[in-house]
Protein backbone atom coordinates (compact mmCIF):
# COMPACT_ATOMS: atom_id res chain seq x y z
CA UNK A 1 0.00 0.00 0.00
CA UNK A 2 1.19 3.59 -0.92
CA UNK A 3 -0.21 6.92 -1.34
CA UNK A 4 -2.57 9.13 0.41
CA UNK A 5 -6.18 8.47 0.64
CA UNK A 6 -9.03 11.22 -0.16
CA UNK A 7 -9.60 11.42 3.46
CA UNK A 8 -6.27 11.98 4.83
CA UNK A 9 -5.68 14.85 1.67
CA UNK A 10 -9.18 16.99 2.85
CA UNK A 11 -8.45 16.34 6.65
CA UNK A 12 -4.19 17.41 6.11
CA UNK A 13 -5.87 20.85 4.38
CA UNK A 14 -8.07 21.41 6.89
CA UNK A 15 -5.59 21.13 10.02
CA UNK A 16 -2.71 21.85 7.97
CA UNK A 17 -0.66 18.90 8.66
CA UNK A 18 0.79 16.06 6.91
CA UNK A 19 -2.11 13.69 8.40
CA UNK A 20 -1.76 9.55 8.53
CA UNK A 21 -4.62 7.17 9.29
CA UNK A 22 -5.54 6.84 12.61
CA UNK A 23 -3.84 10.18 13.74
CA UNK A 24 -6.00 12.76 15.63
CA UNK A 25 -6.06 15.93 13.78
CA UNK A 26 -7.64 19.39 14.76
CA UNK A 27 -9.52 20.37 11.32
CA UNK A 28 -11.13 23.60 10.20
CA UNK A 29 -14.60 23.38 8.89
CA UNK A 30 -15.59 24.70 5.48
CA UNK A 31 -19.61 24.42 5.95
CA UNK A 32 -21.84 23.78 9.13
CA UNK A 33 -25.26 22.62 8.94
CA UNK A 34 -27.70 21.86 10.94
CA UNK A 35 -32.01 21.58 10.59
CA UNK A 36 -34.85 21.98 13.61
CA UNK A 37 -32.01 20.58 15.93
CA UNK A 38 -30.56 23.72 15.65
CA UNK A 39 -32.44 24.75 18.50
CA UNK A 40 -30.46 22.19 20.66
CA UNK A 41 -27.48 23.03 19.48
CA UNK A 42 -28.12 27.00 20.39
CA UNK A 43 -29.30 25.87 23.57
CA UNK A 44 -25.59 24.07 23.96
CA UNK A 45 -23.93 27.06 22.39
CA UNK A 46 -25.03 29.42 25.07
CA UNK A 47 -24.08 27.25 28.11
CA UNK A 48 -20.71 27.03 26.54
CA UNK A 49 -20.47 30.64 27.42
CA UNK A 50 -20.33 31.32 23.18
CA UNK A 51 -21.21 34.36 22.52
CA UNK A 52 -21.07 34.72 18.45
CA UNK A 53 -20.83 32.14 15.49
CA UNK A 54 -17.20 32.04 14.19
CA UNK A 55 -18.09 32.81 10.90
CA UNK A 56 -22.05 33.17 9.58
CA UNK A 57 -21.49 32.69 5.76
CA UNK A 58 -20.75 29.01 7.06
CA UNK A 59 -23.32 28.03 8.63
CA UNK A 60 -26.72 26.92 6.81
CA UNK A 61 -30.22 26.29 8.39
CA UNK A 62 -32.85 24.12 6.93
CA UNK A 63 -36.39 23.34 8.54
CA UNK A 64 -36.95 20.07 6.68
CA UNK A 65 -37.91 17.42 9.93
CA UNK A 66 -41.15 18.63 10.81
CA UNK A 67 -41.98 21.69 8.29
CA UNK A 68 -44.67 22.86 8.64
CA UNK A 69 -44.28 22.77 12.07
CA UNK A 70 -46.25 19.63 13.55
CA UNK A 71 -47.12 20.02 16.83
CA UNK A 72 -46.85 22.79 19.49
CA UNK A 73 -43.75 21.76 20.79
CA UNK A 74 -41.83 21.92 17.55
CA UNK A 75 -43.46 25.87 16.09
CA UNK A 76 -41.82 26.88 19.21
CA UNK A 77 -38.34 24.92 18.38
CA UNK A 78 -38.94 27.00 14.88
CA UNK A 79 -38.92 30.33 16.41
CA UNK A 80 -35.89 29.86 18.45
CA UNK A 81 -34.16 29.16 15.73
CA UNK A 82 -35.50 31.88 13.79
CA UNK A 83 -34.76 34.17 16.73
CA UNK A 84 -30.79 33.28 17.12
CA UNK A 85 -30.50 32.90 13.08
CA UNK A 86 -31.92 36.40 13.26
CA UNK A 87 -29.40 37.17 16.23
CA UNK A 88 -26.40 35.69 15.03
CA UNK A 89 -26.64 36.81 11.36
CA UNK A 90 -27.41 33.40 9.76
CA UNK A 91 -28.77 34.28 6.19
CA UNK A 92 -28.14 31.13 4.38
CA UNK A 93 -31.58 30.14 6.61
CA UNK A 94 -34.00 28.16 4.16
CA UNK A 95 -37.29 28.11 6.53
CA UNK A 96 -40.27 28.12 4.28
CA UNK A 97 -40.05 24.30 3.08
CA UNK A 98 -37.20 24.45 0.49
CA UNK A 99 -36.93 20.40 0.72
CA UNK A 100 -34.52 18.15 2.58
CA UNK A 101 -31.37 19.75 3.80
CA UNK A 102 -29.02 17.46 2.26
CA UNK A 103 -30.93 17.84 -1.21
CA UNK A 104 -31.48 21.74 -0.92
CA UNK A 105 -27.29 22.41 0.00
CA UNK A 106 -26.23 21.34 -3.10
CA UNK A 107 -28.81 22.79 -5.14
CA UNK A 108 -28.05 26.45 -3.68
CA UNK A 109 -24.89 26.02 -4.10
CA UNK A 110 -23.19 25.31 -0.69
CA UNK A 111 -21.39 21.90 -1.66
CA UNK A 112 -17.99 22.40 -2.53
CA UNK A 113 -15.56 19.63 -4.12
CA UNK A 114 -12.42 19.29 -1.83
CA UNK A 115 -14.72 20.74 1.59
CA UNK A 116 -14.60 19.63 4.84
CA UNK A 117 -18.57 19.68 6.15
CA UNK A 118 -20.38 18.82 9.26
CA UNK A 119 -24.15 18.01 9.96
CA UNK A 120 -26.15 17.68 12.82
CA UNK A 121 -27.95 15.14 10.70
CA UNK A 122 -26.21 11.53 10.38
CA UNK A 123 -26.81 11.83 6.24
CA UNK A 124 -24.76 14.73 5.90
CA UNK A 125 -22.44 12.01 4.18
CA UNK A 126 -24.13 12.46 1.21
CA UNK A 127 -22.43 15.45 0.13
CA UNK A 128 -19.75 13.24 -0.63
CA UNK A 129 -21.21 12.42 -4.49
CA UNK A 130 -19.79 15.80 -4.91
CA UNK A 131 -15.67 14.93 -3.51
CA UNK A 132 -16.58 16.43 -0.62
CA UNK A 133 -15.62 14.94 3.07
CA UNK A 134 -19.18 15.01 4.70
CA UNK A 135 -20.26 13.79 7.95
CA UNK A 136 -22.63 13.75 10.69
CA UNK A 137 -22.06 15.22 14.21
CA UNK A 138 -23.56 15.06 17.34
CA UNK A 139 -25.35 18.69 18.54
CA UNK A 140 -22.70 19.41 21.45
CA UNK A 141 -20.04 18.99 18.90
CA UNK A 142 -21.93 21.56 16.35
CA UNK A 143 -22.10 24.15 19.15
CA UNK A 144 -18.51 23.87 19.25
CA UNK A 145 -18.10 24.15 15.43
CA UNK A 146 -20.12 27.29 15.62
CA UNK A 147 -18.28 28.90 18.47
CA UNK A 148 -14.59 27.71 17.03
CA UNK A 149 -15.19 26.89 13.43
CA UNK A 150 -12.89 23.64 14.28
CA UNK A 151 -13.39 20.23 15.67
CA UNK A 152 -11.06 17.01 16.10
CA UNK A 153 -11.46 14.21 13.73
CA UNK A 154 -9.45 10.72 13.59
CA UNK A 155 -8.22 9.86 10.26
CA UNK A 156 -10.29 7.38 8.96
CA UNK A 157 -9.09 4.15 7.26
CA UNK A 158 -10.60 4.12 3.58
CA UNK A 159 -12.92 1.30 2.28
CA UNK A 160 -13.07 1.56 -2.00
CA UNK A 161 -16.26 -0.39 -2.99
CA UNK A 162 -15.30 -0.78 -6.73
CA UNK A 163 -18.66 -1.15 -8.56
CA UNK A 164 -18.46 -2.78 -12.24
CA UNK A 165 -21.07 -3.83 -14.79
CA UNK A 166 -24.32 -2.81 -16.58
CA UNK A 167 -26.66 -2.00 -14.60
CA UNK A 168 -30.13 -4.74 -14.97
CA UNK A 169 -33.93 -3.85 -15.81
CA UNK A 170 -35.73 -3.05 -12.84
CA UNK A 171 -32.24 -2.21 -10.82
CA UNK A 172 -30.94 1.71 -9.73
CA UNK A 173 -28.35 2.82 -7.23
CA UNK A 174 -30.46 1.43 -4.58
CA UNK A 175 -30.27 -1.54 -4.80
CA UNK A 176 -26.10 -1.32 -5.53
CA UNK A 177 -26.04 -0.19 -1.93
CA UNK A 178 -28.25 -2.11 -0.68
CA UNK A 179 -26.29 -5.16 -2.19
CA UNK A 180 -23.44 -3.65 -0.79
CA UNK A 181 -24.46 -3.12 2.69
CA UNK A 182 -26.07 -7.00 2.80
CA UNK A 183 -22.47 -8.36 2.18
CA UNK A 184 -20.88 -5.97 3.94
CA UNK A 185 -23.04 -5.38 7.22
CA UNK A 186 -24.31 -2.80 9.21
CA UNK A 187 -21.32 -2.08 11.08
CA UNK A 188 -19.10 -3.47 7.74
CA UNK A 189 -17.06 0.33 7.32
CA UNK A 190 -17.67 1.37 10.91
CA UNK A 191 -15.07 4.28 10.84
CA UNK A 192 -13.81 4.34 7.19
CA UNK A 193 -14.15 6.31 4.44
CA UNK A 194 -15.88 4.71 2.01
CA UNK A 195 -15.21 5.45 -1.81
CA UNK A 196 -16.96 4.50 -4.53
CA UNK A 197 -15.61 3.50 -7.98
CA UNK A 198 -15.49 1.80 -11.22
CA UNK A 199 -17.85 2.01 -14.18
CA UNK A 200 -21.12 1.33 -12.86
CA UNK A 201 -20.70 4.63 -10.29
CA UNK A 202 -19.15 6.14 -13.12
CA UNK A 203 -21.91 5.56 -15.76
CA UNK A 204 -24.75 7.13 -13.09
CA UNK A 205 -26.04 10.46 -12.78
CA UNK A 206 -24.92 12.65 -9.97
CA UNK A 207 -28.37 11.74 -8.17
CA UNK A 208 -27.62 8.35 -8.16
CA UNK A 209 -24.27 8.66 -6.62
CA UNK A 210 -26.18 11.25 -3.69
CA UNK A 211 -28.09 7.18 -3.09
CA UNK A 212 -24.61 5.67 -2.51
CA UNK A 213 -23.08 8.28 -0.22
CA UNK A 214 -26.44 9.25 1.45
CA UNK A 215 -26.56 5.10 2.85
CA UNK A 216 -22.65 4.99 3.40
CA UNK A 217 -23.78 5.54 6.73
CA UNK A 218 -25.78 2.25 7.26
CA UNK A 219 -22.56 0.20 6.97
CA UNK A 220 -20.90 2.57 9.66
CA UNK A 221 -19.13 4.94 7.65
CA UNK A 222 -17.78 8.13 8.55
CA UNK A 223 -17.88 9.50 4.90
CA UNK A 224 -18.65 8.27 1.76
CA UNK A 225 -17.05 9.76 -1.40
CA UNK A 226 -17.61 9.46 -4.87
CA UNK A 227 -14.68 11.64 -7.30
CA UNK A 228 -15.77 14.16 -9.30
CA UNK A 229 -15.66 14.31 -12.80
CA UNK A 230 -17.36 15.92 -15.47
CA UNK A 231 -21.35 15.67 -14.40
CA UNK A 232 -20.03 16.70 -10.96
CA UNK A 233 -18.95 19.37 -12.37
CA UNK A 234 -21.78 20.29 -14.32
CA UNK A 235 -23.91 20.62 -11.70
CA UNK A 236 -21.70 22.82 -9.63
CA UNK A 237 -20.96 25.42 -12.30
CA UNK A 238 -24.62 25.39 -12.70
CA UNK A 239 -25.44 26.29 -9.34
CA UNK A 240 -22.13 29.07 -9.00
CA UNK A 241 -19.95 25.91 -7.15
CA UNK A 242 -17.06 24.28 -7.52
CA UNK A 243 -14.05 23.62 -5.50
CA UNK A 244 -10.92 21.73 -5.27
CA UNK A 245 -11.22 18.22 -6.55
CA UNK A 246 -8.78 16.07 -4.60
CA UNK A 247 -8.71 12.07 -5.48
CA UNK A 248 -7.05 9.07 -3.82
CA UNK A 249 -3.65 7.72 -4.74
CA UNK A 250 -3.29 4.53 -6.10
CA UNK A 251 -2.90 1.94 -3.29
CA UNK A 252 -4.02 3.95 -0.57
CA UNK A 253 -7.24 2.12 0.55
CA UNK A 254 -6.26 -0.22 3.40
CA UNK A 255 -9.36 -2.73 1.86
CA UNK A 256 -11.15 -3.16 -1.09
CA UNK A 257 -14.59 -4.58 -2.06
CA UNK A 258 -15.21 -5.39 -5.53
CA UNK A 259 -18.92 -5.71 -6.60
CA UNK A 260 -19.95 -7.04 -10.33
CA UNK A 261 -23.38 -5.78 -10.87
CA UNK A 262 -24.45 -7.34 -14.21
CA UNK A 263 -26.56 -9.68 -12.43
CA UNK A 264 -28.12 -8.00 -9.88
CA UNK A 265 -31.81 -8.57 -9.00
CA UNK A 266 -33.76 -5.81 -6.78
CA UNK A 267 -33.31 -5.87 -3.38
CA UNK A 268 -35.05 -4.85 -0.16
CA UNK A 269 -33.90 -4.60 3.19
CA UNK A 270 -36.51 -6.63 5.84
CA UNK A 271 -37.32 -5.40 9.17
CA UNK A 272 -35.39 -4.48 11.60
CA UNK A 273 -32.52 -3.77 10.06
CA UNK A 274 -30.74 -2.54 7.01
CA UNK A 275 -28.56 -5.22 6.62
CA UNK A 276 -31.16 -7.38 6.46
CA UNK A 277 -31.35 -7.88 2.18
CA UNK A 278 -33.01 -9.82 0.39
CA UNK A 279 -33.92 -10.19 -3.12
CA UNK A 280 -37.63 -8.37 -4.11
CA UNK A 281 -38.96 -11.92 -5.25
CA UNK A 282 -38.39 -13.55 -2.17
CA UNK A 283 -40.81 -11.19 -0.32
CA UNK A 284 -43.55 -11.46 -2.65
CA UNK A 285 -46.03 -12.92 -0.34
CA UNK A 286 -45.84 -9.45 2.15
CA UNK A 287 -48.96 -7.23 2.05
CA UNK A 288 -48.12 -3.47 2.25
CA UNK A 289 -50.20 -1.21 3.46
CA UNK A 290 -48.04 2.10 2.84
CA UNK A 291 -45.86 2.59 -0.01
CA UNK A 292 -43.05 5.80 0.67
CA UNK A 293 -41.24 7.42 -2.21
CA UNK A 294 -39.15 10.40 -1.02
CA UNK A 295 -36.30 11.19 1.65
CA UNK A 296 -32.79 12.50 1.13
CA UNK A 297 -32.11 8.53 -0.17
CA UNK A 298 -34.47 8.97 -2.80
CA UNK A 299 -36.52 11.72 -3.34
CA UNK A 300 -35.00 13.30 -6.20
CA UNK A 301 -36.49 14.31 -10.11
CA UNK A 302 -35.47 10.64 -11.16
CA UNK A 303 -36.48 8.47 -8.48
CA UNK A 304 -39.91 10.27 -8.96
CA UNK A 305 -39.48 9.78 -12.79
CA UNK A 306 -39.08 6.40 -12.70
CA UNK A 307 -41.95 5.46 -10.03
CA UNK A 308 -44.32 7.40 -12.77
CA UNK A 309 -42.87 5.65 -15.63
CA UNK A 310 -44.10 2.52 -14.08
CA UNK A 311 -47.65 3.69 -12.77
CA UNK A 312 -48.57 5.97 -15.41
CA UNK A 313 -52.34 4.90 -16.94
CA UNK A 314 -52.63 2.69 -14.22
CA UNK A 315 -53.98 2.26 -10.44
CA UNK A 316 -52.08 2.33 -7.19
CA UNK A 317 -53.65 -0.79 -4.89
CA UNK A 318 -56.67 0.08 -3.14
CA UNK A 319 -55.36 -1.85 0.04
CA UNK A 320 -52.59 0.51 -0.17
CA UNK A 321 -51.46 3.77 0.22
CA UNK A 322 -49.00 5.85 -1.85
CA UNK A 323 -47.24 8.82 -0.43
CA UNK A 324 -44.61 10.77 -2.35
CA UNK A 325 -42.71 13.40 -0.22
CA UNK A 326 -40.48 15.68 -2.98
CA UNK A 327 -36.92 16.18 -1.87
CA UNK A 328 -36.81 19.83 -2.37
CA UNK A 329 -39.33 22.68 -3.80
CA UNK A 330 -36.66 22.72 -7.10
CA UNK A 331 -37.63 18.83 -7.33
CA UNK A 332 -41.60 19.19 -7.29
CA UNK A 333 -41.47 22.29 -9.53
CA UNK A 334 -39.74 20.04 -12.23
CA UNK A 335 -42.17 17.05 -11.71
CA UNK A 336 -44.89 19.64 -11.92
CA UNK A 337 -43.73 20.79 -15.29
CA UNK A 338 -42.25 17.43 -17.17
CA UNK A 339 -45.93 15.72 -16.38
CA UNK A 340 -44.59 13.52 -13.79
CA UNK A 341 -46.06 14.76 -10.49
CA UNK A 342 -49.63 14.47 -12.52
CA UNK A 343 -48.90 10.97 -13.67
CA UNK A 344 -48.49 10.07 -9.96
CA UNK A 345 -51.14 11.99 -8.44
CA UNK A 346 -53.38 10.37 -11.02
CA UNK A 347 -52.21 6.38 -10.37
CA UNK A 348 -53.51 7.63 -6.52
CA UNK A 349 -50.42 8.97 -5.01
CA UNK A 350 -50.68 11.29 -1.81
CA UNK A 351 -48.32 14.17 -2.30
CA UNK A 352 -46.85 16.21 0.39
CA UNK A 353 -44.70 19.00 0.76
CA UNK A 354 -40.85 18.92 0.27
CA UNK A 355 -39.32 17.82 3.37
CA UNK A 356 -38.96 14.60 5.37
CA UNK A 357 -42.28 13.87 5.44
CA UNK A 358 -42.63 10.10 7.71
CA UNK A 359 -39.37 9.13 7.13
CA UNK A 360 -38.20 9.92 11.02
CA UNK A 361 -41.75 8.63 12.00
CA UNK A 362 -42.92 12.38 13.25
CA UNK A 363 -45.65 13.11 10.69
CA UNK A 364 -46.89 12.84 7.22
CA UNK A 365 -47.50 8.89 7.07
CA UNK A 366 -46.96 7.35 10.47
CA UNK A 367 -47.53 3.58 10.84
CA UNK A 368 -50.36 1.80 13.00
CA UNK A 369 -49.42 -1.38 14.69
CA UNK A 370 -49.80 -4.67 12.61
CA UNK A 371 -49.47 -2.71 9.22
CA UNK A 372 -46.20 -2.95 6.93
CA UNK A 373 -44.61 -0.02 4.77
CA UNK A 374 -41.95 -0.25 1.79
CA UNK A 375 -40.15 3.10 1.70
CA UNK A 376 -37.51 4.31 -0.52
CA UNK A 377 -36.37 6.20 2.61
CA UNK A 378 -32.75 4.73 4.59
CA UNK A 379 -33.44 3.37 8.04
CA UNK A 380 -35.69 0.30 8.77
CA UNK A 381 -35.33 0.51 12.38
CA UNK A 382 -38.35 -0.99 14.77
CA UNK A 383 -40.85 2.10 15.09
CA UNK A 384 -38.64 4.27 12.74
CA UNK A 385 -41.74 5.39 10.89
CA UNK A 386 -44.51 5.29 13.64
CA UNK A 387 -45.47 1.81 15.78
CA UNK A 388 -42.64 -0.06 17.03
CA UNK A 389 -45.33 -2.85 16.18
CA UNK A 390 -45.18 -2.02 12.41
CA UNK A 391 -42.72 -2.93 9.81
CA UNK A 392 -40.57 -1.20 7.15
CA UNK A 393 -38.91 -2.46 3.83
CA UNK A 394 -36.69 -0.40 2.25
CA UNK A 395 -36.12 -0.48 -1.69
CA UNK A 396 -35.89 1.49 -4.67
CA UNK A 397 -38.35 3.42 -6.43
CA UNK A 398 -39.23 1.42 -8.52
CA UNK A 399 -40.10 -1.63 -6.29
CA UNK A 400 -41.57 0.99 -3.88
CA UNK A 401 -44.04 2.07 -7.10
CA UNK A 402 -44.65 -1.53 -8.31
CA UNK A 403 -45.41 -2.58 -4.53
CA UNK A 404 -47.74 0.08 -4.50
CA UNK A 405 -49.53 -0.81 -7.41
CA UNK A 406 -49.93 -4.83 -6.54
CA UNK A 407 -50.42 -4.05 -2.89
CA UNK A 408 -47.34 -6.21 -1.97
CA UNK A 409 -43.88 -6.10 -2.41
CA UNK A 410 -42.92 -6.72 -6.11
CA UNK A 411 -39.77 -6.69 -8.22
CA UNK A 412 -40.36 -4.25 -10.49
CA UNK A 413 -39.49 -6.52 -13.74
CA UNK A 414 -43.16 -8.10 -13.03
CA UNK A 415 -45.09 -5.11 -14.00
CA UNK A 416 -42.66 -3.31 -16.46
CA UNK A 417 -43.88 -2.34 -19.50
Amino acid sequence: MSGRSFAQKVLSRASGCDAAVGDTVVAKVDLAMSHENAALVSSKFREMGAERIWDPSRVVLVFDHRMPANTVSAAEGHRRVRLFAEEMGVESFYQHGEGICHQVLPEMGHVRSGDLIVGSDSHTTTYGAFGAFATGIGATEMAAVWATGELWFRVPETLRIQIDGGMPSGCMSKDVVLKAIGELGADGADYCCVEYTGGTVDDMSVSSRMVLCNMAIEMGAKAGVCFPDEKTRQYLEERGSGGDELFSDEGSAQRRHPMDVSNLVPQVAAPHSVDNVLPADELRDVAVDQAVLGSCTNGRLEDLQAAAALLKGRKVSASTRLIVVPASRETALQAMEDGTMQALMEAGAIVTNPGCGPCLGAHQGLLAAGETAIASTNRNFRGRMGSPDAEVYLASPLTVAASALTGRITDPREVMR
